[in-house]
């Protein structure tokens, strides 16, 4: 019964696949006919692996009898979302002595703030950080001490480096360990305005700086749907952690609960366990597929059109932006929240979270229901963790109990398509958030302003020169250029622009994230203008026709004959450590190939 597109799709990517999933898991399997890497380790190897623990955990290391959980932690204390992991290694460790095993902190990997860097010099990395954090992880776990590991990371390129690492140690069951989102702060509403009023010049910096205060006020998750809760969404429909438990708050009875049972779970799923899982098993091209509808439906981050393409890569499969144009045509949207409307993420955890959705995308047979999760099947993602009497257990989810927020019946969505949609047309193929944009500002026709650098448009905003119809065109964004940056500090100057009355969009090789508003925006043009893309051709006032709804976006005006201007962009990419970057920004595929340096 399975949706026809869904099935057409899954099996365009399993076939297009099939050289390259052959290749990873011959790798796999090579280092699994090894068996427990731990019993290969020499004496001197295994003294140094014990000789931080102590106690019984030193005699169950060095004996290598009991499981031992390698954790790799993306903690540090200036993400607010990570802020919790602080805690997590001695309670990972004091809930896996309980079922006989151990657990070590294999490694740390680096953690970017885009919230910090946006409109920095350090956006220029952040996108390159996820490729990092792979490699990090495969660093973190090739002391080879381990038989299954938790991930602990949350944020924006974080948990996808994470993942994209633990491909490499597929051989082992892998689960993510999340942590969740802060407490609801001022309205998203305020937020805009009073961020459009700042770019206005009438609030001073000390208002907006008490606004955003109020706005990120604590431990957690930012709470509107950006590419962070995209992540935990995603990863928990591709059955990567526990069911339910991707926004459970931070420092509850039921978060600390959670915790304690994937740490018990993992080493159940082990080859010492008593249901050995590695994760090989569970992230397929069915898992794959349903992540991808899962983050249609929710209308997430547009920043997974490269980031699923990119975890897919690391295990072996292809996928395109036409896999996701494609599924975007048939999967409905289904969750209504912020940056798409008033509510946020917390809205959608009271509402029912992940288990509904997927509940809800099943009705419609959407998914794929023979899969593997981390811990169990299909059936069990559509449960939800309680409390009672203090004792962990996984209910029915039920149905929404916000319609509002998440609907669940099969009579009704938000609107027919998916939250993402590819655009195509002579300036090369994007991908738009249309569910963050009105129906009436779907189509632009406007004559084109050109920058290269976000920066100028700002000043020129700035100057009175952006009063008119236009289609603002940022390029030499794109990953070779410049680490294909987020471009968030024009969102509250093209509001003030589109509030005024004129018909603004945004086209660019650069990116925006979940946080894509209601500017329509066509992101990660692809190719990019340093690498022959044509917006290297465009200049002040050519026709450029944005229709979002059609999905296309086309230069009425003849491009033919002329010649791109190409500045000399690596001289921009130099001071505050961007210098170090420069093998990636040579070597990185384009967007449509997941923006990576590693395959």
């Amino acid at each position: 019964m399975l949706n026809s597109v869904v099935a057409k799709v899954t099996q365009n990517l399993e076939e297009r696949s099939k050289a390259g999933r052959e290749a990873y898991l011959r790798m796999i399997g090579e280092q699994e006919k090894l068996g427990r890497a731990r019993n290969l380790l020499t004496c001197s190897n295994l003294a140094h692996a014990a000789a931080g623990t102590s106690g019984a955990d030193k005699d169950d290391v060095v004996g290598c009898a009991k499981a031992n959980i390698g954790i790799v932690s993306a903690y540090n204390d200036m993400l607010s979302a990570h802020c919790p992991y602080r805690l997590y290694p001695e309670a990972i460790k004091e809930a896996v002595r309980q079922v006989g095993a151990t657990a070590q902190v294999a490694g740390c990997v680096p953690a970017m703030c885009d919230g910090v860097t946006q409109g920095q010099p350090g956006m220029d990395m952040s996108l390159f950080s996820r490729d990092v954090v792979a490699q990090s992880v495969a660093i973190s776990l090739s002391h080879n001490c381990f038989d299954g590991a938790l991930l602990l990371g949350i944020c924006d390129k974080v948990a996808p480096g994470l993942i994209m690492g633990a491909a490499a140690f597929a051989n082992l069951p892998i689960a993510f360990v999340p942590a969740g989102p802060m407490g609801t702060g001022i309205s998203n509403e305020e937020k805009t305005e009073i961020r459009q009023k700042y770019a206005a010049g009438e609030l001073d910096k000390s208002a907006l700086q008490k606004m955003e205060c109020c706005s990120y006020h604590s431990e957690g998750t930012c709470t509107f749907y950006g590419t962070a809760n995209t992540n935990q969404l995603v990863f928990e429909a591709m059955g990567l952690m526990l069911p339910g438990s991707a926004f459970v708050p931070p420092y509850t009875p039921l978060r600390e609960a959670l915790t304690n049972h994937i740490a018990q779970a993992i080493v159940d799923k082990t080859v010492v366990g008593a249901h050995p899982m590695p994760l090989y098993k569970v992230v397929t091209a069915k898992n794959i597929i349903n992540s991808l509808v899962a983050l249609l439906a929710s209308g997430g981050s547009t920043n997974h059109t490269l980031h699923l393409v990119a975890i897919a890569k690391a295990f072996g499969y292809t996928l395109t932006w036409q896999d996701i144009s494609d599924l975007s045509e048939v999967v409905p949207l289904l969750v209504s929240i912020y940056p798409n409307a008033k509510p946020d993420i917390n809205a959608l955890q009271a509402a029912g979270g992940v288990p509904v959705l997927m509940k809800a995308l099943s009705r419609r047979h959407l998914v794929h229901e023979d899969i593997n999760t981390v811990v169990g099947d299909f059936a069990s993602q559509l449960t939800t963790p309680v409390l009672e009497d203090g004792q962990l257990k996984f209910v029915d989810c039920g149905e929404t109990k916000n319609p509002q927020v998440l609907i669940s019946d099969e009579s009704s969505c938000f609107q027919p398509f998916g939250g993402l949609k590819v655009l195509n047309g002579n300036l090369g193929r994007s991908v738009i958030k249309i569910s963050a944009v009105a129906p009436e500002h779907r189509h632009v026709k406007a004559p084109a302003r050109v920058f290269n650098d976000q920066h100028e448009v700002e000043r020129a905003y700035k100057a009175g020169e952006l009063n008119q119809d236009a289609v603002i065109v940022v390029r030499y964004a794109g990953p070779a250029a410049s680490g294909m940056p987020e471009l968030h500090k024009l969102m509250p100057v093209l509001g003030n622009l589109q509030k005024a009355g004129f018909k603004v969009a945004l086209l660019t090789d650069g990116r925006l994230s979940g946080a894509s508003g209601k500017i329509p925006s066509a992101l990660h043009v692809s190719p990019e203008a340093l690498r022959g893309g044509n917006l290297a051709l465009l200049r002040d006032g050519d026709m450029i026709d944005f229709d979002a709804e059609a999905g296309t976006i086309n230069c009425l005006t003849d491009l033919a004959g002329r010649t791109p201007e190409h500045p000399d962009t690596e001289s921009y990419e130099q001071t505050y450590g961007r210098y170090l970057f420069k093998t990636c920004r040579a070597t990185v595929s384009s967007a449509e190939e997941g923006a990576t340096f590693l395959f």
